[in-house]
């Protein structure tokens, strides 16, 4: 590590020293020095989201009310340091808060620190929380290239923070390849999954989960969403990552419950409250107070979780929302879907963003794949796919209309990248394959889980023409992480030759899969 980086470590482990990987209570029931003192701590870390050449998000969590201080600085010394002055931190946002960082200086290393005030007595404030980013780079300073990961799906199936393995070990090695950012693709929480003590493998030995009273049930309340967004925090592995790395998130269904959509009322003897728009609504509220979002509610504003990110000339990353807007999951059958998957609203912003976008690569961040068939019971459908292979039916008119959108406009250089499945896989989508043929050749590449059970690979539809390139998938069901490695993807895009270069990891260090793509091309071949 870089002498910056050592700098960082230091002082987010000086700020969570409650937080060990063996805790079993939220930080709540801890008590570190300063909170005997009377002092604000941090001790859940700093986290830094949506960065571009010119702004940032920094938020952190307070023990207790308190006021949020942020200073940057170009140097580890904070000489010349800027302060700025965050919101009140109070339990209308379970303590947490976010502080927007305007006009900074475009491909820089940005050091800061978060300071917590005592509202009543500003001179009391905690230890501070350390943290650095980089800016996105600009053609006025010169094209550098941009580097970064992508993964979802965080303690599922039953499987938590295990303090016999390491915690959340993937996030340590991903920190290590000191990325530009993290595209957290989904299933960032399993809010539906509660964690048992311990749980026996196949094999007979023992796994064992840190657990929570948020985490002993699934969660209804705007409390027990919120103990669920906490949950992850309690990884040191976690927290290091954050200080370091910057996020664009999105969500998925297990923020809510699984395979969730607007209007659904649960059968399920788990839930007292049966109306999941209630529930969503609830876990909204704790998704936006605990990740740094760019579209967070304001004045004559409504929240919500897609939006453009745009990093430098390189890249815009269009993240995508499939599950607010969505219509029922159901057999996929309809010859007529005006709502399908993203919604009406959102189906038109993606395609004026896209045709918007000036950047060499357009990285569409979807939270569910395309061709890869996912079943919601047994006649059902999940994703976009149904697995009638012929022409576009039900959710698939909706895709059908975008490619086609993004091939007469000449739209360059788009890619997906998603999560969800819980394997590793490269599938390229090709019109000469396909029943419906009114598009150009595309990529999609899935990677996943990051810290969850791992799962057998899914049928391919053939309506868009997919062919799997490559794929790593257990096979059988819900893979415990002692029994499967963990994946997660990096895309590397050259400063010069503005060459992407998708490289598939699986945790330990490997790289199981890499494919270069050239700029500037309407689509992409298989060769």
């Amino acid at each position: 590590m870089s002498y910056n980086r050592r700098t960082v470590l230091r002082g987010s482990l000086a700020a969570s020293t409650a937080l060990t990987l063996g805790a079993a209570a939220p930080a709540q029931a801890a008590a570190p020095a300063q909170a005997l003192r009377g002092r604000p701590g941090a001790a859940w870390g700093v986290q830094t989201g949506d960065v571009t050449s010119s702004s940032g998000l920094v938020w952190v969590r307070s023990d207790r009310p308190a006021r949020m201080i942020v200073e940057t600085s170009a140097t580890e010394s904070f000489r010349r340091a800027h302060r700025w002055h965050g919101p009140l931190l109070g339990p209308g946002t379970d303590f947490t808060g976010t502080t927007a960082l305007r006009g900074l200086p475009a491909g820089e290393q940005i050091h800061y620190r978060v300071t917590l005030a005592d509202p009543d007595d500003p001179r009391r404030t905690g230890e501070p929380v350390y943290g650095t980013f980089r800016t996105a780079p600009t053609a006025r300073r010169g094209r550098s290239g941009v580097r970064f990961l992508w993964s979802g799906d965080i303690a599922g199936q039953g499987w938590g923070i295990n303090p016999d393995i390491g915690g959340f070990r993937a996030y340590e090695e991903m920190r290590r390849l000191d990325p530009d950012f993290f595209l957290c693709s989904g299933d960032t929480v399993y809010a539906d999954a509660p964690l048992a003590p311990s749980v026996t493998l196949p094999d007979g030995r023992v796994w064992r989960n840190i657990t929570t009273e948020e985490k002993s049930k699934v969660a209804e309340t705007l409390d027990e969403y919120r103990g669920n967004f906490r949950y992850n925090l309690l990884d040191a592995n976690v927290r290091r990552f954050n200080a370091q790395v910057p996020t664009v998130v999105q969500w998925d269904d297990h923020e809510v419950r699984n395979n969730w959509y607007p209007g659904q009322i649960l059968d399920d003897a788990r839930y007292t409250e049966k109306d999941v728009d209630v529930l969503a609504a609830r876990s909204m509220r704790a998704f936006a107070e605990y990740f740094p979002l760019s579209t967070l509610p304001a004045r004559g504003r409504e929240g919500r979780v897609h939006r453009v990110v745009r990093y430098g000339p390189l890249l815009d990353v269009f993240v995508l929302d499939m599950r607010t807007y969505r219509n029922a999951n159901s057999p996929g059958r309809a010859a007529d879907d005006t709502i399908g998957i993203l919604g009406a609203e959102q189906l038109a912003w993606l395609k004026r963003e896209l045709s918007r976008s000036r950047a060499v690569w357009k990285v569409i961040a979807s939270d569910m794949p395309l061709g890869l068939v996912v079943p919601d019971g047994a006649t059902n459908y999940e994703a976009v796919a149904q697995g009638d292979p012929g022409a576009p039916l039900g959710r698939e008119l909706q895709i059908a209309e975008l490619l086609r959108y993004i091939k007469h406009r000449r739209i360059t250089g788009t890619l997906w990248l998603t999560a969800d499945v819980h394997y590793t896989s490269a599938q390229h989508y090709a019109p000469e394959r396909a029943a419906f043929r009114d598009f150009a050749p595309f990529w999609e590449f899935v990677s996943g889980p990051l810290a969850a059970g791992g799962f057998p690979a899914n049928a391919l539809d053939g309506t868009f023409g997919p062919e799997r390139v490559f794929v790593r998938a257990p096979e059988r069901a819900n893979v415990s992480p002692m029994e499967s490695p963990q994946y997660f993807g990096e895309v590397d895009i050259d400063g010069g030759s503005g060459e992407l270069t998708v490289r598939l990891r699986a945790e330990g260090g490997t790289v199981l899969f890499s494919k270069v793509l050239s700029p500037g091309r309407v689509g992409q071949d298989i060769g």
